[in-house]
Order: structure tokens, then sequence, then C-alpha cells
């Protein structure tokens, strides 16, 4: 039995990851404004990156370690996580409006790249007649789709700055303290130290914990390990939440969605090929359906209501129970 140590391990890993994502954003966004780097770029690349480093860094240590399963079931099960815990905690305490361009281009972009995730990793195998495993291999995200799903990414971040430069959407982000350039530079080093280690502990935690318990690294991945590394993303939405700026949550949550898909994924699978089984497939189409619940919600009346976020919970406690039971 692994007692706490197992267990120890996993939230130590977490804490890590998310003290050194806050000190990486802070030192680098420093930085950036020295360098005269608009503060657009900061908020769509360092800020972003910086939410998303716990998922990036348990990924990237997963594929290198060749713990397939683990790298993907953390990126899906952590969009999962971000469209209906964390959108349905924040609508729980208050109704979120939608802005426009993430019904007309975000979240359809997210959809549209889960759906060929899907039907690319191997999602026929759902309507095969013949009898399959859950934990039989169906499909595999390739170094070609990597290259794929990164090349998107950068495309995707070069069209937002484009977009808003036009739009002159951009504003400045307060930092918290005059740093100065070496002490800048040292917290950029700490954070990435805290990141790195913290993924490395997080995923031998997960994998120990799995191995003791005769679970599937699927299950820890998909549950344990995407929520633990969502945690900078549930935190500040909820911040947002109680002080009245709900417009944050979603753009949170679904910027999110999509780095992790596209440039977490992608970089996990060009450094190793991910091999899918069956129940990541399922899993994959879960994911494909919280986007497509997301936009609905978010159409209907151009904000997700309290009501709707008691339903997006409850999706995912159903979603939850769903993985642990089959």
């Amino acid at each position: 039995m692994p007692g706490i140590f197992y267990p120890a391990v996993l939230v130590i890993g977490f804490a890590a990851m998310i003290v050194g994502a806050n000190i990486f954003v802070d030192g680098s966004s420093f930085v950036a404004k020295k360098l005269r780097i608009p503060s657009l770029i900061i908020g769509l690349t360092v800020v972003s990156l910086g939410t998303s480093a716990p998922e990036l860094a348990v990924s990237v240590t997963s594929s290198f370690k060749g713990a397939n399963e683990l790298a993907l079931s953390n990126v899906v099960g952590s969009n999962i996580f971000n469209l209906l815990a964390v959108l349905g905690a924040v609508a729980v305490i208050s109704p979120v409006p939608v802005e426009k361009s993430v019904t007309k281009r975000d979240l359809p972009l997210f959809i549209a790249v889960s759906a060929a995730m899907f039907f690319a990793i191997g999602g026929t195998a759902l309507f095969s007649s013949r009898s399959i495993k859950m934990s039989e291999t169906v499909g595999t995200v390739s170094r070609i789709a990597g290259a794929f799903l990164l090349v998107g990414f950068i495309l995707y971040i070069l069209f937002l700055i484009r977009s808003a430069k036009k739009q002159k959407l951009e504003g400045d982000i307060k930092l918290k303290s005059n740093l100065s350039l070496p002490k800048s530079i040292a917290f950029i080093l700490a954070g990435l130290a805290l990141i790195v280690g913290g993924g490395e502990a997080a995923v031998y935690g997960a994998q120990s914990l799995a191995r003791s318990f005769g679970i599937s690294e699927t299950l820890i991945g998909l549950t344990v390990v995407a929520a633990g590394t969502s945690l900078p993303e549930l935190v500040t939405s909820i911040v947002a939440a109680l002080k009245g700026e709900t417009e944050l949550a979603v753009g949170n949550a679904v910027g999110s969605c999509i780095l992790n898909l596209m440039l977490i994924l992608g970089l996990s699978a060009l450094i190793n090929p991910v091999g899918v089984n069956l129940a990541s497939v399922c899993d994959t189409l879960i994911m494909l359906g919280a986007g497509m619940i997301t936009l609905v919600f978010a159409l209907t009346s151009g904000k997700i209501r309290r009501i709707e976020g008691v339903m997006m919970l409850l999706a995912y406690v159903g979603s939850v129970v769903y993985a642990i039971v089959r």
C-alpha cells in the first residue's frame, strides 16, 4: 500500500507547478515590458502559457517517459474540467456573459479540432461490430499530427494578434511589483525549475498511485491529474467571478482548452507519438460534447446562466463517474 507517500508527492508536484507558474508569469511579464513587447502579446503568450504550464509540464514529461496514456488523458481531462467544472462553477456564482468572438471563433475552432482529432485517432472504433476492450489501442496521435497541431496553434495566435491590433483592444497588464531585470530573470529561471520539477513529481506520483491501486493511467490522468493541473484556471476564474469580472472566465477556460489541445498535445506527440486506447477515444468524444454544450448555452442567451452552470457541473460529475465505472 502506498500510504500517504504517493498522494503527497502528487500534491507537492501540483503545488510546485502552480507556484512556479505564478513566478514565471511575473518575471516574464516584467521582462517583456522592459523590452517594450505589446501587452496584448504578453497576455496571449506568457500569461496563457503560465496558467497552462502545469498541463504542459505533466504532458511533456509523460511523453519523454513514454507514459502516453497520461499525456493524452491529462489534456483531454483538463479540457473537460475547464469547460464543465470551471465554467459551471463560475456560472453558479454569477451568470457568465460570452463575447461574440468566443462563439464565432474560439469555441467553433476548439470543436472543429476536437472533432477532427476524434476521427483521426480512431473514433470509428466506437461503432465497430467487433468487441474492443477499453484498454486496447485503436489509434495514434502521430508526429505529423503533432506538427499540424503546433502549426495550427501558431497561426491561431498570429490571427488573434492581428485581429486585436485592428480593433485596438490592447490594454496594459499591471505588474505586481517593480522588479529589477536580474530579479525578473531569476524569477523566470526559478519558475521554470518549479514547473519542471513539479511536473516530474506529479507524473511519478500519478503513475505510482495508479500501479499501487491497480487502476489505469488513463483514469488517473483524466481525473486527479487533470483537475490538479487545472487549478490555476479554476482559481483565476472563480476569483474573477467573485470580483464581478465574469467575462474573463470564458476567455480563460476556452483559451486554455485550445492551448492544451493544439500546443501541449502537439508538442507531446512531436516528442513521442501518442498511442490512443478506446477509453481515450470515449473521453475525446466527451470533450467534444463539452465544447458543444458550452457553445449552445452561450448562444441561447449570450451568457451561461446559473441553471446551465448547475447542469454543466452535473455533467462533469457524470463523466467522472462513467470513467470510474467503465
